[in-house]
């Protein structure tokens, strides 16, 4: 009788929970408030998902590269919230890896040391701004922005992923590379005629931004074609890097690069001829003294290239601009290296950015000077208390800049090290492992460590776009994988 009693009260107990849930559910879906609806979804999928880790991140990658960057171009309103569901999955899986590290100790053994700079800096961050505290609204938004996909750093350190859960990740990866093709091709030949006719009711809307694959672009707006550049030039890196070590065939290599780099030529991107020389120049800078000729054959080629696909783009924009080329590049330099606001209505670009910081945040205001401002108080969407102070002028124009505001001279350095040290963690395993494959990624890792300190300078999608953080996040989580991979290796010896 007790136990009938018992399974009664546990029943009456199920029942009463799932009515409450289903009138909640019914609440938050009638707001028809999408950031709400996002929230609930993203909440409900990561208590069912608590137990098939691997299933978040299938989530995280499949969605923030595939999904909420497409959104936009169909549902503008709705996807530019639609992220955020994304977004607290990724809080979620840093959660279950933070308590994996705190319940687990041999999970800390291995860790790298780049990933506890990555922990102390996301500390430092939320400390700093809780100090100096501003509003909920800035602090949570910028924290958001800035950490969104760092779950992946910390849960492919200190979940055990096996091997081939591994390969299948980075075949995913593969295939988002692939697929910008194909998007590139369609936003270029549906939405750039549709852009045309509607930039001069946009002024600054430039119509080919909105080639930018699957990261993300609106019909209105800007496009994140820089992101979608820098992390196909990545992809490029990695399977030069595998072709070096001959663990890719010469069949592959050829079959996959043109559809790879293909996208560079259909975009806007103007940093391509720094980003791809620079690529070339740090993964191939041992051959540079060792076997010279080859070196200077591939360079020569890459040049070629980036000269043909360099005047091209120069061409047809200064042909659709009705001005010389002479005269486009002219205007390009000064709105980004020169004295001139960047395109958009700013008064900064990215060279004068840095100086105006120091300006206005130097030695003559020592805390805001080291520690900057808070997270979010840079964000000029979301309000930011210093980007409103100085309207129009545009501090957080990129990545660098916005670290510098929002957490002072201090966040930056912390940053940095993150980045030294990865580099520093990769030539270790180019030195010490006998497995080309391990080799191979890890130059490229290497490759791509440089190019993302070229982009901190460039644009602020680091800390912005999710669909660019997940790579970065994703890379730093399999060097902290291949890395621990290794050591456990050596032990087992």
């Amino acid at each position: 009788m007790p136990a009938e009693l018992g399974s009664q009260k546990v029943l009456y107990f199920i029942v009463s929970v799932s009515v409450l849930m289903a009138m909640l559910l019914g609440l938050i879906a009638v707001t028809g408030n999408p950031i709400i609806i996002s929230i609930a979804v993203a909440l409900i999928a990561s208590l069912l998902l608590l137990i098939r880790v691997d299933w978040i991140v299938w989530l995280i990658l499949s969605l923030g590269l595939l999904v909420t960057g497409l959104l936009p171009l169909f549902f503008d309103y709705f996807a530019s919230k639609a992220a955020w569901g994304v977004s607290l999955l990724g809080f979620a899986l840093m959660l279950i890896a933070l308590v994996k590290i705190v319940m687990t100790p041999d999970a800390r053994k291995n860790t790298p040391a780049f990933v506890w700079v990555a922990l102390v800096f996301m500390v430092y961050a939320l400390t700093d701004s809780l100090v100096q505290w501003h509003s909920f609204g800035e602090t949570a938004g910028g924290f958001k922005r800035y950490f969104q996909a760092w779950g992946l750093i910390f849960a492919l350190c200190w979940i055990a992923f096996d091997k081939q859960q591994i390969h299948y990740w980075k075949l995913l990866f593969l295939f988002v590379a692939l697929v910008q093709l194909p998007f590139a091709i369609y936003e270029r030949v549906i939405y750039v005629p549709i852009r045309e006719g509607l930039k001069n009711s946009y002024p600054g809307m430039v119509p080919i931004d909105v080639v930018s694959g699957t990261f993300g672009a609106t019909l209105t707006g800007g496009g994140a074609s820089g992101e979608m550049a820098i992390f196909l030039i990545i992809v490029l890196a990695f399977l030069l890097a595998r072709q070096k070590e001959k663990v890719l065939s010469s069949n592959k290599f050829f079959l996959l690069v043109p559809i790879i780099v293909a996208p560079l030529l259909l975009t806007e991107v103007k940093a391509v001829i720094v980003m791809i020389p620079l690529m070339f120049l740090v993964l191939y800078r041992n051959e540079m003294l060792i076997q010279f000729h080859r070196w200077l054959t591939g360079f020569i080629a890459i040049s070629i290239f980036v000269a043909v696909a360099g005047y091209a783009y120069l061409f047809a924009m200064s042909q659709d601009k009705e001005i010389s080329m002479a005269e486009y590049i002219e205007q390009t330099l000064e709105h980004n290296l020169y004295d001139k606001g960047h395109f958009g209505g700013n008064s900064l670009n990215r060279t004068t950015v840095l100086p105006f910081w120091f300006e206005k945040q130097g030695l003559h205001d020592p805390v805001s000077f080291v520690f900057g401002n808070g997270l979010g108080s840079s964000h000029l969407v979301a309000g930011g208390h210093m980007a409103m102070r100085y309207f129009g002028y545009g501090i957080g124009l990129t990545a660098a800049s916005t670290l510098l505001w929002d957490l002072g001279l201090l966040g930056i350095g912390l940053f940095f090290v993150i980045l030294t040290l990865a580099w520093r963690c990769a030539a270790q395993l180019r030195r010490e492992s006998a497995i080309p494959e391990v080799r191979a990624d890890a130059a490229a890792i290497q490759t791509a460590l440089v190019l993302f300190v070229f982009y901190l300078f460039y644009r602020l999608g680091m800390f912005e776009i999710l669909s660019f953080q997940i790579p970065f996040a994703a890379l730093l989580g399999y060097l902290a994988w291949l890395h621990c991979e290794h050591v456990c290796a050596i032990t087992n010896k």
